[in-house]
């Protein structure tokens, strides 16, 4: 079915005990999402802040999760299909009851203390991935219990990958890819670019479900037309904007694979472009492919982001700059690492990240590729290999390619 195998959660079981070890802490409480499905296997279906979770592992013994009661019949459906790891759940309740009462969603802080100190932790040491929400107010109910910030530990073992992750990533590389291919083909003045963004993610679900039919799926398609994709992040309304000649359109294609990202964007022209957003896309296209060349294991992690760099500036771009060549990848969306541009230490083998370095020009628009990018030695591994030159990036500017 897609998901990852026990013999995964037994490897980072016995990490993060040796983490717990190294830092004298005697257990780990996850609060977050993306840290509970890594510690867990399962998908959170509820908002922390709002009702709040923790998945407990300690040092030396079974580990335990704390969750709301919304969450019973998910619970029970991913025992069912073994996707999930941890086995002891304790659940609160949001209603008051005559019968079975147990603690309510105001009471988290007491059961929490409550199943600590039953289960040997309510003194000493006890480290936490997020340093707010209920979890708090704890102490006040443990006097000798101190918590200590410890996002590290998972943050650091979520930055390699396993087999099985890359799997997954490579997976979505693959989808990405065909839904590129859709979108070109689906571009065309005067079509409004919500209209192709829709299709194309449309398209690109019947094509999971084809593919994949047991995963748990998530797809993001989004675009931006002619001068407004000069702002990375897209402007405030206009979801109107209609394709027209003489466009460049910055698109990015995210499919989500059993909780793993990977990231796809492409510049297309429609129409022949001028001479200066050639420019500007042809230097985007040698900028990025400088920096893949760079994501290999030893090197330090900068010279990614300097790669790009040094390339803008022989261009004359460099005063276009305006973000970090790439991010981490992995459940997160934008993941650590985040400091790419001067951080040093070596990249390391089966690191994931994005590989996106973008200039933008005002009243123009915005040109960047990115890519879904496995460090590895002598050679980065690209997973997303939609073309990328000019040619294939073009698009007749009258008929376009199909409604």
């Amino acid at each position: 079915m897609g998901y990852l195998s026990r013999s995964v959660f037994r490897d980072r079981l016995a990490r993060i005990r040796e983490a717990l070890g190294e830092a004298d802490l005697a257990a780990l409480v996850v609060l977050t999402p993306e840290n509970f499905l890594y510690v867990s296997g399962y998908f959170l279906d509820v908002q922390p802040w709002e009702r709040p979770v923790a998945a407990v592992v300690p040092r030396d013994e079974d580990p335990f999760l704390i969750m709301h009661e919304l969450s019973t019949n998910h619970v029970r459906y991913a025992n069912e299909h073994d996707s999930m790891w941890i086995r002891e759940v304790h659940f609160y309740a949001e209603h008051y009851r005559l019968h079975r009462r147990t603690y309510l969603t105001p009471q988290w802080p007491q059961m929490a203390a409550d199943l600590l100190r039953r289960k040997g932790l309510g003194r000493g040491r006890l480290g936490v991935d997020s340093a707010g929400g209920p979890i708090t107010r704890v102490p006040d109910l443990l006097p000798d219990l101190r918590l200590v910030d410890a996002g590290r530990i998972l943050r650091e073992m979520r930055m390699v990958k396993c087999e099985e992750e890359l799997a997954l990533i490579r997976e979505g590389a693959e989808l990405s890819d065909w839904g590129q291919a859709r979108y070109r083909d689906h571009l065309a003045p005067g079509r409004p670019l919500a209209e192709i963004d829709t299709l194309v993610a449309h398209e690109m679900a019947a094509e999971a479900v084809r593919r994949f039919p047991e995963y748990k799926v998530e797809i993001r398609v989004s675009g931006l037309t002619g001068p407004n994709s000069a702002c990375p992040h897209g402007i405030s309304g206009d979801y109107g904007q209609v394709v027209e000649a003489g466009h460049g359109i910055v698109n990015i294609v995210i499919p989500r694979l059993n909780g793993y990202v990977c990231e796809n964007e492409r510049t297309f022209f429609v129409g022949t472009p001028t001479r200066e957003q050639a420019s500007a896309f042809e230097a985007a296209v040698e900028a990025q492919a400088a920096a893949a060349e760079a994501f290999v294991a030893g090197a330090a992690m900068a010279d990614a982001d300097a790669a790009a760099q040094r390339v803008f500036e022989r261009r004359g771009f460099a005063d276009r700059i305006i973000h970090r060549t790439g991010h981490g990848i992995g459940l997160a969306g934008h993941e650590h690492p985040d400091d790419i541009a001067f951080n040093y230490r070596p990249l390391v083998e089966n690191e994931v990240w994005s590989c996106e370095p973008g200039i933008y020009l005002y009243g123009v628009g915005g040109f960047r590729h990115d890519d879904t990018v496995i460090v590895k030695a002598g050679r980065a591994e690209i997973t997303t290999r939609f073309p990328r030159d000019l040619e294939s990036q073009t698009i007749p500017a009258k008929g376009g390619r199909g409604r």
